[in-house]
């Protein structure tokens, strides 16, 4: 056996795995997932479902020389700890355990690595989850949704040909859909492989692939980081959004990443699986609305909340399951925050006696470019408002900003485009990465504050406008809902990602109120000159 390969077979560790050094520390070797993790698990005793990290040297064994040996085994060394300690076994069709596969890069790259959930589903382990369940809709919408992730995701195959989930609800609607999905990849010649174990295997494999597809290189290119790292994969019980009424799912930051406020902000979602938050094409709740729908799970959420951000002494990024009730955590990460929101959080963070973050270090997550860029938007959205015009539709303000650009319908057309650009779409993917790199704006007509456009566009300061549901965006205009057309490729739109507007034509010019510079911004964001007095004073 090579060094690369015992590395690898090595490399596999349980969540709560007694490293070393702390695990917020091994990013390195766990990726930052998977760091997160084990923090979570071992460090901050956390309700986070319990599973196990392939390291980033599996990753790397990977790469040079495909399934590493001796991986097998360590993988039935952890799964058999997991089944022990949950009570049920993988593939066991009276009461199975399924499971979640994730990446989970040193850096963060926000959908552009693969996830499948709710594997070791088949007809019979279906019927089991059915029956321990008492839920036979939950249970098939499983079995659904698993089929559908596992062929786009793994096998390759086109979302066109497995189609969207049916409109009905039933046993018997989801029951003939899943038979009609299983019929077109048999037709196809791309079976989901029924084993459990050929499943996990495939997806391990499907996600260290991913490290180097086209939007994931793409992605690090436009990020600075290095294609050598690859990723970690994260294999973890499931939890389910998707169970009952009492169920959901949702993204939150512990503070406003767009403007840095000190409140919770996210999406939530009833009866989903988190897939359905990120993507973009589902209208979510924003998280306040959680403390109506799920009020024990909200307060308990907004205390983690408290307690992560003072731990990692930043803002923090958690994607949570509550599933019948109950709360569980699934990941946490230092969130992305546009220059604003990184100004203000900086200064505040100083002044809390319970972060207690020094200058030096609010004044090196704030570097200059970062600061320079903030007082950019600051004034350009003092004065932009001053003499601003009706807009023509108003989504949710994702990335602030105020840009004017043409209008390109897809990202191919912005990656060839001249001049300033605004993407607009029904919903962005990893796939639009290339295009979404060089738009100057981003304009959805679906999705909420934490989908893929939101995130990706607030990461690079990118104005952004999700949510526009009043736009019909087609493949070669946009509409009202009446049918009229609106603007279409090459007509200039204007985006203002604080407010959310859009207008037709360039709205970037505002009148002069007669204020300085300095005044603007001492009225918007007062935290940029403490910042620069900090910066000045050494």
């Amino acid at each position: 056996m090579t060094s690369t390969a015992t590395a690898a077979s090595t490399a596999v560790f349980a969540f709560d795995h007694p490293h070393e050094r702390p695990p917020r520390e091994l990013a390195d070797l766990l990726g930052g997932k998977g760091a997160g993790l084990a923090e979570m698990t071992s460090v901050l005793g956390l309700p986070v479902p319990p599973g196990f990290t392939l390291g980033l040297p599996v990753c790397a064994a990977h790469r040079a020389g495909g399934w590493p040996a001796g991986l097998d085994e360590a993988i039935t060394t952890q799964l058999a700890a997991l089944e022990e300690r949950l009570g049920r076994r993988f593939g066991d069709p009276a009461d199975p355990l399924l499971l979640a596969v994730r990446s989970g890069a040193p850096r963060s790259m926000p959908g552009m690595l693969d996830t499948v959930l709710n594997l070791g589903l088949d007809e019979a382990t279906t019927a089991g989850l059915a029956e321990v369940s008492g839920d036979p809709v939950f249970a098939w919408e499983s079995y659904r949704r698993f089929l559908a992730m596992f062929a786009t995701t793994v096998l390759g195959v086109d979302h066109a040909l497995i189609g969207p989930a049916p409109a009905e609800r039933t046993e018997a609607a989801l029951r003939a859909e899943v038979d009609r999905v299983r019929a077109v990849l048999d037709a196809a010649g791309t079976p989901v492989p029924t084993d459990p174990r050929a499943q996990l295997r495939a997806a391990v494999e499907a996600v260290f692939r991913s490290w180097d597809s086209p939007r994931a290189r793409a992605y690090r290119e436009r990020e600075g980081i290095s294609d050598d790292l690859g990723t970690a994969v994260n294999v973890q019980a499931m939890v389910f959004g998707n169970r009952d009424d009492s169920s959901g799912t949702g993204v939150v930051f512990t503070r406003d990443p767009s403007t840095g406020e000190n409140v919770p902000y996210g999406d939530f979602l009833l009866r989903a699986q988190g897939e359905d938050v990120v993507a973009g094409t589902a209208r979510t709740t924003p998280i306040a609305g959680m403390a109506t729908s799920l009020p024990r799970a909200h307060a308990e959420l907004t205390g983690l909340l408290d307690r992560l951000e003072r731990h990692y002494r930043d803002i923090c990024d958690v994607e949570f399951t509550v599933e019948s009730g109950r709360l569980w955590v699934l990941q946490t990460r230092v969130g992305k925050r546009g220059a604003v929101a990184a100004v203000r959080a900086a200064v505040e963070m100083v002044d809390d006696p319970a972060i207690g973050l020094s200058r030096a270090e609010a004044l090196a997550r704030v570097p200059e470019q970062v600061r320079e860029r903030a007082r950019a938007e600051v004034l350009a959205a003092g004065r932009g408002a001053a003499s601003t015009p009706a807009a023509l539709t108003t989504g949710l303000g994702a990335s602030p900003g105020r840009v004017s650009g043409a209008v390109v319908l897809s990202a191919d057309a912005a990656a060839d485009a001249e001049g300033d650009v605004v993407l607009v779409r029904p919903e962005t993917s990893p796939e639009d990465v290339h295009g979404m790199s060089v738009a100057v704006g981003i304009l959805t007509s679906t999705g909420g504050l934490v989908s893929h456009a939101a995130v990706v566009a607030r990461g690079w300061g990118i104005p952004a406008v999700v949510g526009a549901e009043e736009l019909h965006v087609g493949a070669d205009a946009v509409h009202a809902a009446d049918g009229t057309r609106l603007f279409g490729p090459g007509d200039v739109v204007t985006v203002d990602g604080a407010t959310g507007e859009v207008w037709l034509g360039d709205v970037t010019a505002g009148a002069d109120d007669g204020a300085s510079d300095a005044e603007v911004v001492a009225r918007l964001l007062p935290a940029l000159a403490v910042l620069d007095g900090w910066a000045a004073a050494g």
